[in-house]
């Protein structure tokens, strides 16, 4: 069978570190091509992966041979090159948040569907051991009955990781629209809907930028969140923790209590109502700080997508779900009022 071939747009650090190398150990497909604006740095990867270098995301698209592409530049050009490429004819793989607005994620979900193509967000904390033995514990009542949660995703910020570093697009509102909310709380609340296996209907936020002197966005964020069945609990996403990240997920219920990712050994532990404590060492989550990768999964679920011809693990509708929550909380914030998270908004 003939190999998927693929671009990479965006050649920024989550292309370098998760998407490039990751296809490169998928033996289905072949990276025939790489964009950036930044020469030099289109240049590097293309002789790297033996790819063509582009610095513009058109004439890359223009290439009938391409198949499928990932979209890793700065968040306001996540559904513009999206929707083009879909226009174009390649299966998408789109770094998170999708888009800025809720319009721009339904009209890239209706670019996918009118072009019969595969459009994936990549949340990739749905797939670490964790958290999928979470939802099955779940799933199979052995927690009992849901009462609340509490989740954070923090570190010290994308300087010390981003491409640009302190000058990095993730600082600034006209590139950015958002800034730790859109980072790393999109990905918890894509995490939360997993695990619980139900959608949010309120939030409740504070959204401020305390620790970035030079940011136009935000860099801390604490949010109340209510599911459909009155599930609640708290959602913190920040830039201001400046020593260990923490990526720790807490679910409160009726027969036990799940800790993730809290203890540096036991990616969970169950503590029993009866005093029964069970430790799994599932291996670590991934992170960009501590630059110790795992295979994230996100590419090879993608990959399998398109070759499998099924439903991606991450749809563009589940994307924009988890975008809907994090666009309530910045309302929420502005309006110092709860929002209700509507199918409609």
């Amino acid at each position: 069978m003939r190999k998927l071939k693929i671009a990479v747009i965006g050649c920024g650090s989550i292309a370098k570190h998760r998407h490039l190398p990751e296809y490169a150990n998928n033996k289905e497909v072949e990276i025939v091509a790489v964009c950036d604006i930044v020469e030099e740095r289109v240049n590097e990867f293309a002789e790297l992966y033996q790819a063509t270098a582009y610095t513009s995301y058109e004439d890359l698209l223009a290439n009938p041979n391409i198949d499928a592409v990932s979209v890793c530049t700065p968040n306001y050009l996540h559904a513009p090159i999206s929707i083009a490429a879909l226009l174009a004819g390649k299966h998408v793989l789109c770094e998170k948040p999708m888009a800025t607005s809720r319009s721009d994620a339904e009209e890239m979900i209706k670019a996918a569907q009118e072009n019969d193509k595969k459009l994936m967000i990549a949340h990739n904390q749905r797939f670490v051991p964790s958290h999928q033995k979470a939802r099955q514990l779940i799933e199979d009542g052995e927690v009992g009955k849901i009462y609340s949660f509490r989740t954070a995703f923090g570190h010290g910020g994308p300087e010390g990781w981003s491409a640009d570093g302190e000058n990095s697009w993730f600082f600034k509102k006209e590139e950015a629209f958002i800034g730790a909310m859109g980072d790393l709380g999109v990905h918890k609340t894509d995490l939360l809907r997993f695990i619980l296996g139900e959608e949010f209907v309120e939030v409740g936020a504070f959204i401020e930028t305390t620790a970035k002197v030079n940011a136009s966005v935000d860099d801390t964020a604490v949010c109340v969140l209510k599911t459909e069945t009155g599930i609640i609990g708290t959602l913190a996403a920040s830039w201001s923790y400046v020593s260990k990240e923490d990526n720790s997920t807490l679910i409160y219920g009726e027969n036990a209590i799940l800790r993730l990712e809290d203890d540096p050994v036991n990616s969970l532990v169950v503590q029993y109502k009866s005093g029964e404590v069970v430790k799994y060492e599932l291996g670590g989550i991934q992170t960009n700080v501590s630059g110790g990768q795992t295979n994230t999964q996100v590419i090879d679920q993608f990959v399998n997508a398109i070759i499998q011809n099924v439903e991606p693990a991450v749809s563009g509708e589940d994307g924009m779900k988890s975008l809907q929550v994090v666009l309530s909380a910045l309302e929420s914030n502005d309006t110092k009022r709860m929002v209700r998270i509507s199918e409609g908004e």
